[in-house]
């Protein structure tokens, strides 16, 4: 991986049938390719793959891994409360050519809050199941929320290799920046919020998802040609989006964004809604004033 860089989610584009429509899914991993460093398949909330089942994720992995055709690492979304089915899904997805699996820290499956000791004896036997390195991925809500100390020790864990956080908590970001990243633990990326800070800090860079990554990379290029007001600059423009749209969600906001850049990808699975109305066009309106607009 050329870092700092990018974990970019591509968009899971559904056709009126709800099934993935393979010619937009290409189009979305062809307009991320050039800025990513690594390209995560089906293994975010905001990729839909709740949706699917076991054999359907396995096929987006897999039309995935294909579509990226050995471009950057591919790291597929093993993600799942049994340690047996990550286990099966890490074993298909090396097969079809994945060179990591991303691993969402799971909450207990019967109720509560992990603790530091579930997740350390979840994330060893996920690692025993395994030859590929591992993206521990830590996202509260879906998944877990553990406590610094506890992501400290899970990065300690032999094949976790990347971690990816979630929280835009500045004091925490800094803390396990230091602590894993500069400890030479694992890599540490956070959110497209936090990139800049990230980046000054010393961590390997962000995941997100398009459009955000043409931004991205922008601020990852100022920032390692030493330009800082010109990365300050590029970084403000998150500040404004996708915050402005979040009551939406950050699926729908980057779905409608990506349309109105002209990359369609389709709409929100359903029953949820695309964004339309006054707030597609203040969205519109505003993605004129960035730099993804610009040539």
């Amino acid at each position: 991986m050329k870092l700092p860089g990018l974990i970019v989610a591509p968009l899971t584009p559904f056709d009126a049938d709800l099934n993935v429509d393979d010619a937009a899914l290409k189009r979305c991993i062809d307009y991320v390719i050039d800025d990513s460093a690594m390209i995560i398949a089906a293994g975010v909330e905001a990729q839909e793959y709740q949706y699917l089942d076991l054999d359907q994720r396995m096929d987006l992995m897999a039309r995935t891994i294909d579509l990226v055709d050995g471009r950057v690492p591919v790291a597929a979304g093993v993600s799942h409360a049994s340690v047996k089915t990550v286990a099966k899904l890490a074993g298909f997805a090396k097969d079809r050519g994945a060179e990591a699996i991303q691993v969402l820290a799971p909450l207990r499956p019967f109720g509560g809050v992990p603790t530091e000791a579930d997740l350390v004896t979840y994330f060893e036997a996920v690692a025993a199941e395994t030859d590929l390195p591992i993206v521990l991925y830590l996202n509260a809500g879906p998944g877990a929320d553990p406590s610094p100390a506890a992501t400290i020790a899970l990065s300690k864990i032999n094949k976790v290799d990347y971690i990816k956080e979630s929280s835009r908590d500045l004091s925490r970001v800094g803390r396990l920046v230091a602590e894993i990243e500069l400890a030479g633990h694992a890599r540490y990326f956070t959110t497209m919020q936090m990139l800049l800070a990230t980046l000054l800090l010393g961590g390997s860079g962000i995941t997100l998802p398009p459009p955000a990554t043409r931004l991205a990379r922008m601020v990852i290029d100022a920032f390692e040609a030493g330009d800082i007001l010109e990365a300050a600059r590029l970084q403000r423009q998150f500040s404004l989006w996708p915050s402005r749209w979040m009551n939406h969600g950050l699926l729908p906001t980057m779905k409608a964004s990506m349309d109105i850049l002209g990359i369609p990808v389709g709409d929100p699975y359903p029953p949820f809604k695309p964004i339309t109305g006054k707030d597609r066009d203040s969205l519109a309106d505003y993605l004129k004033t960035t730099d993804l607009m610009k040539d």
